[in-house]
């Protein structure tokens, strides 16, 4: 698997650039912001895009999906429940930011799907708690977290559909069981660190620390 991580627009958002090198399909996880660049980056590289994935529907992370979509076409997947944010409804919420308003989903899925990229599956694990349809994306050995989990810290969970129990309640159920050795590609540049692994996070982030002395 091809694999580039890029900070992108005024928030520190990390965008992902993912490929198969065997077939010559790439997408872009959280494209919002220098979109040109990004899509010039994939075709540099020998790629097409086949998808643009949104891991939620936040403003700073589905604000680039308007111009990526119409540089290649290609269509925009989300978790269900955060289909909302890509509709109309919200559009002022983006334009408050100063981002362009993402056009409706192509996709929407749901807890276990598969999101097919070439030859690589990228799975989706439903993490509500930092908005009610965030997902993280596990392929192999690397997961792509989102706002889920941050390197040494978590998603805010105070903003609508937020909630602190559920977000440690998804990073427990969906993320701390998986591999020790598994990357950790987080959302943004919160950190001296670009990523971490869910071992390192499970004995160093304050937040699951404390959450798994309160376990019985």
């Amino acid at each position: 698997m091809y694999l580039e991580q890029i900070m992108v627009g005024p928030m520190a958002v990390f965008a992902y650039f993912i490929g198969c090198r065997e077939t010559g399909r790439a997408a872009l996880i959280d494209p919002a912001g220098s979109e040109e660049g990004l899509v010039d980056r994939v075709r540099t590289k020998g790629f097409e895009l086949e998808a643009i994935i949104n891991t939620h529907g936040h403003a700073d992370h589905i604000g680039g999906n308007a111009r990526v979509k119409e540089l290649t076409g290609a269509p925009i997947i989300i978790g269900r429940p955060d289909n909302d944010y890509l509709t109309p409804a919200y559009s002022e919420r983006c334009q408050t930011f100063g981002l362009t308003p993402s056009p409706p989903a192509d996709r929407v899925v749901d807890q276990g799907e598969v999101i097919r990229i070439g030859k690589i599956d990228l799975e989706v694990r439903m993490t509500p708690g930092h908005t009610r349809g965030g997902m993280c994306l596990v392929a192999g050995s690397n997961v792509f977290t989102g706002d889920t989990l941050f390197v040494g810290s978590i998603g805010r969970t105070d903003l609508p559909g937020g909630s602190f129990d559920r977000l440690m309640g998804s990073i427990a159920s969906q993320l701390l069981s998986l591999p020790g050795t598994t990357v950790v590609w987080p959302g943004h540049a919160y950190s001296p660190l670009s990523k971490s692994t869910i071992s390192r996070e499970r004995e160093t982030n304050p937040y699951l620390r404390e959450y798994i002395r309160t376990i019985p």
